[in-house]
């Protein structure tokens, strides 16, 4: 029987054990707006290709998101792990058996997580393709792996931008946008060339597949100019730019909402998504889980959904109650639902229970109140003006100058499932990351992944180890994956992952010149 090799779980930037070259460059885009490029090698180490078994994963949930997790697990137990080698072996396919541990999250278990089996080392992706067909002929699930992915050995490469932008220097302004209709997608790039940003990533979480919602809108709290415009998933990470981007903090947040017609009150759940429909999860009533669980999309039977004048499309349709409000709050309309948000009102939408309670409340000609609360953990109030802006994603990473990824709390992984989220968080990607440091500097950063020009990405635990070691106080994990994107003075200069290039996002960070 092969003999399991241990692997350490917690890797960073700078770890391993070979020696680490950095080439850096700097420029200054505008007084107090400096943008750092890195390329970070490990000139000594060796990667290949290989083929994993997969083996058979219980999950609650599904998803079909191109960024969300397997539904199969390349990490199992060790009686998995040794049957699997024993029928490899019998088959003439010598395997290695490779113990994986937890990564150094907050609150997740510590130690060994599982093991996986592997069948060889290849020069090339065809070798190792031709290799795994062999495999699976035999009646394994098999994955090709690019074992620069794995956090156990340095990245071979990690290409990385970082922004700086100093709040006491800069006379420009900073803000989140979706650029002005939240459904509707658009790269970061464009929406930067428009807004003659002098640097811009991509934002929060958001929804692509039309069973997940409608495609562009928020899966996470987003406030653009003051207003809200999508609720949280339960409480998770946000970046809260207050002040133009002279306040400037991240904080877990939650959101309620209430509409009042007379003395009668019903909860809110969402904003501007599909009523029934929650993305991310995380809100009272959704299943399977009112708990944030990320790429996971939960269902309500009896939801109340607000619609605002951002919202720029076609109206949910479907069994239900639409009423809609002009700018005063008077009902124009109580009917089926569909048609546009009226210009300058808003719409509630309602089924089940909230569709019975918006026909007996909401009447035509009468007034109807929204009342929206954002809180931090803590509970303390934010309020939200013009000049307001928040993006979300989840986790955070670092907290008071700590490494601190909370990882199962906002739904990343979970520690009964450990095939969920895996691949997501734990093995090197593409990421946008956001920090604040002491100096109350942003830090806005991208590290390219899946190979583009070389480059590997960070796993989340490696990316907390960056942002701290750039001296970040805080930070957070933004959208990654296919969504990394960064822009300067409109050009994109990362290399996204997806095949057909930059994709369209949601929401965006821009960083604004002064109007002079």
């Amino acid at each position: 029987m092969t003999a399991p090799v241990l692997l350490s779980g917690a890797g960073r930037v700078g770890s391993g054990h070979t020696a680490v070259t950095e080439q850096w460059t700097t420029r200054s885009l505008a007084p107090g707006v400096t943008l750092r490029t890195g390329v970070v090698r490990h000139p000594g180490v060796h990667h290949s290709w290989t083929v994993t078994v997969q083996a058979p994963s219980s999950t609650r949930w599904t998803a079909n998101d191109p960024d969300a997790p397997a539904t199969w697990a390349e990490v199992s137990t060790r009686a998995w792990a040794d049957d699997t080698s024993r029928k490899l072996t019998e088959a003439g396919f010598p395997p290695r058996v490779e113990g994986v541990r937890w990564p150094d999250y907050a609150d997740t278990p510590h130690g060994l997580m599982g093991y996986r089996v592997r069948v060889g080392r290849f020069a090339t992706q065809g070798e190792a393709r031709t290799a795994a067909s062999a495999v699976t002929a035999a009646g394994f699930r098999t994955t090709l792996s690019w074992t620069g992915y794995d956090v156990q050995e340095p990245a071979d490469q990690q290409n990385i931008h970082v922004a700086v932008i100093d709040p006491k220097v800069f006379d420009g302004s900073v803000e989140a946008t979706h650029g002005g209709n939240v459904a509707q997608r658009e790269t970061t790039s464009a929406l930067a060339r428009r807004l003659n940003s002098l640097v811009a990533v991509n934002g929060g979480f958001f929804v692509l597949s039309p069973g997940d919602g409608v495609p562009g809108t928020m899966s996470g709290i987003g406030a653009y100019q003051g207003e809200l415009e999508s609720m949280a998933v339960g409480s998770r990470s946000a970046l809260l730019i207050g002040d133009g981007g002279h306040d400037i903090r991240i904080a877990d947040l939650t959101s309620t909402a209430t509409v009042r017609a007379g003395s009668a009150t019903h909860p809110v759940e969402g904003v501007n998504r599909v009523p029934g429909t929650v993305r991310d999860c995380g809100r009272p009533g959704s299943t399977p889980s009112e708990l944030p669980w990320q790429d996971v999309t939960c269902r309500m039977a009896d939801d109340l959904v607000r619609f605002t004048a951002a919202f720029q499309a076609d109206l949910p349709t479907g069994p239900g109650v639409q009423v809609a409000l002009d700018a005063s709050g008077r009902v124009v309309s109580v009917g089926a639902r569909g048609g546009r948000v009226p210009e300058g009102g808003q719409v509630l939408q309602g089924i089940g229970r909230a569709a019975d309670w918006l026909t007996e409340h909401a009447e035509p000609h009468s007034r109807v109140k929204v009342g929206e609360v954002v809180r931090t953990t803590g509970g303390r109030r934010v309020t939200l003006d013009g000049d307001d802006s928040i993006v979300s994603a989840a986790p955070t990473l670092v907290k008071d100058g700590r490494i601190d990824i909370d990882a199962a709390a906002e739904g990343v992984v979970d520690p009964e499932y450990t095939s969920f989220g895996y691949a997501w968080a734990n093995v090197r990607q593409p990421r946008t990351l956001a920090g604040t440091d002491a100096r109350g500097r942003l830090l806005l950063v991208t590290v390219d992944g899946r190979l583009k020009n070389g480059s590997e990405g960070f796993t989340l635990h490696e990316a907390a180890a960056f942002m701290r070691s750039l001296g970040a106080v805080e930070a957070m994990n933004l959208d990654g994956g296919g969504s990394t994107a960064m822009a300067v003075n409109g050009t994109l200069v990362n290399q996204p992952s997806d095949a057909a290039g930059e994709r369209a996002v949601g929401d965006t960070v821009q960083v604004l010149p002064a109007e002079h």
